[in-house]
């Protein structure tokens, strides 16, 4: 059936079906990157690109370039975020999803430091510098495709499909690692830690790869998508900007200087549940810097239980936040995250049974603080500079929590002697600052999409009526 007009007063104009996947799957493919990309980082590509008589500074080497895609981020939203306030968001997500694609498959076919010297890692570098830039502008396409599609009142649940893609990328991402060193296993077992030279030479490369299944399956779901009402409604009404950058710095940097910190927690949260539990939770009891002792594929089977809570209460975030608010949702979160991270010693103290206690918990609260936010930013800014708004502070965001956490983590794992108590208290410490940037801020729950009342600059906000199709 076709879809109805843009503006129709009726009906919307994408099926629901269409716009929860178009949503879900180019998120899905980027937390799919950098799950593969982080287990890669640790597993080979130190020794493939990064080759060091010191093994942890060719690993740090490895990071480095992991963190370098988060600061291309913020470059990429910006970049999108011009497109997509201007030409749409259906055009934008389908040339951010194609960049990242194309650069996710480069990566699996890349000669490696042994075949083509430091040729080899420059074109590893480009190649994670463009999938920042493209993921940049993904985030934020695919949160207003869901909430400018939404129906009144069920903004939020729609915005918890896109962040969705977090626990279903960790899922497929570690669970392909897991199935490969199950098949080409080394003398060790199946442990991908100690890698055959089969899943050294080639084995590592079939997830990069295989993420083009995925991108072409996006392209096609995003490439039947309608343009929202509401962008078009800003294109009939003269609203759209010229430089939407310049407009948001100018008229709305409040909003970009709250919604970058209240991200902070979630962020700081996904990244030490995710990259360093890893790390803590297989370095050996008895090393310099002592760890919990498990097996990799121990503790990856452990993680992935606690991301299936991650999926679950993500979505059963979003409910809670259109009946209670965003605000009043994320600020209980937020101070539940901060007892957590004040708990960590006592909980992983307890055994193997406090150790999954912690990770579920830790997951737990991933999906309740990181739900809401997918209608949250948006609902920050006006129809003519969302894209950019919400993008920026999203993705500045990931730079002050995601880009320095695994470093920092580190340091304070070896300044506490093995103990991640410290690194708990970090984690509550950036917990305080979301709460402040919560409590400073106004509830968006009843906020208008097209009517741009979340816009302080009156210049922005479309004089037209709201039409069904719009939340």
């Amino acid at each position: 059936m076709p879809a109805p007009a843009p503006g129709s007063a009726q009906t919307p104009v994408n099926p629901r079906s269409r716009v929860l996947i178009a949503s879900l799957i180019g998120t899905t493919i980027e937390f799919y990157d950098f799950y593969i990309y982080a287990t890669a980082a640790v597993l080979v590509f130190p020794a493939l690109f990064f080759p060091s008589s010191d093994p942890t500074t060719a690993l740090l080497s490895s990071f480095a370039v992991f963190g370098a895609a988060m600061v291309a981020r913020p470059i990429g939203a910006v970049f999108f975020g011009h497109l997509g306030d201007r030409l749409g968001r259906k055009k934008t997500l389908v040339v951010s999803l194609l960049t990242m694609g194309i650069a996710t498959f480069l990566i699996g076919v890349l000669p490696t430091y042994a075949q083509a010297g430091w040729i080899a890692t420059g074109l590893l570098v480009l190649m994670r510098l463009a999938q920042g830039f493209a993921l940049g502008g993904e985030w934020s396409g695919a949160a207003l495709v869901a909430t400018e599609n939404a129906p009144r009142g069920k903004r939020a649940l729609y915005g918890t499909f896109p962040q969705l893609g977090a626990p279903l990328g960790f899922i497929i991402g570690n669970g392909l690692f897991l199935i490969i060193g199950a098949l080409l296993p080394s003398a060790a077992g199946a442990d991908p830690t100690q890698p055959s030279e089969a899943f050294t030479s080639w084995g590592w490369r079939i997830p990069f790869l295989f993420s083009a299944v995925m991108v072409a399956i996006g392209l096609w779901v995003r490439s039947r998508l309608v343009e929202s009402a509401v962008f078009t409604k800003t294109q009939e009404t003269g609203k759209v900007r010229k430089l939407p950058l310049a407009t948001v710095v100018q008229g709305h940097w409040k909003q970009l200087i709250l919604g970058t910190f209240i991200m902070l927690a979630t962020y700081v949260l996904f990244y030490l549940m995710t990259t360093f539990s890893l790390s803590y939770g297989r370095t050996a009891e008895d090393a310099d810097v002592p760890g919990l002792g498990y097996g990799y594929t121990t503790f990856v089977l452990m993680m992935i239980f606690g991301v299936l809570f991650f999926a679950v209460f993500t979505l059963v975030s979003g409910p809670l936040a259109d009946k209670y608010g965003r605000r009043a949702t994320l600020i209980w979160i937020t101070a539940a995250i901060v007892v957590f991270g004040l708990v960590w010693v006592p909980l992983i103290g307890i055994g193997t049974l406090g150790v999954v206690l912690w990770l579920v918990l830790g997951f737990t609260l991933m999906g309740m603080t990181f739900g809401p936010m997918g209608a949250l930013l948006p609902e920050l800014f006006p129809t003519s500079v969302r894209y950019t708004g919400s993008g920026i502070s999203y993705n500045v965001s990931s730079i002050l929590g995601a880009a320095v956490a695994p470093f920092i983590a580190v340091a304070l794992w070896e300044a506490g002697d093995g103990s991640p108590w410290l690194v708990g208290v970090y984690l509550s410490a950036m917990a305080v600052l979301t709460l402040v940037a919560l409590l400073l801020g106004k509830e968006t729950k009843d906020v208008s999409l097209d009517e741009g009342e979340a816009a302080p600059a009156a210049e922005d906000s479309p004089a037209a009526p709201v039409t069904a199709s719009a939340p």
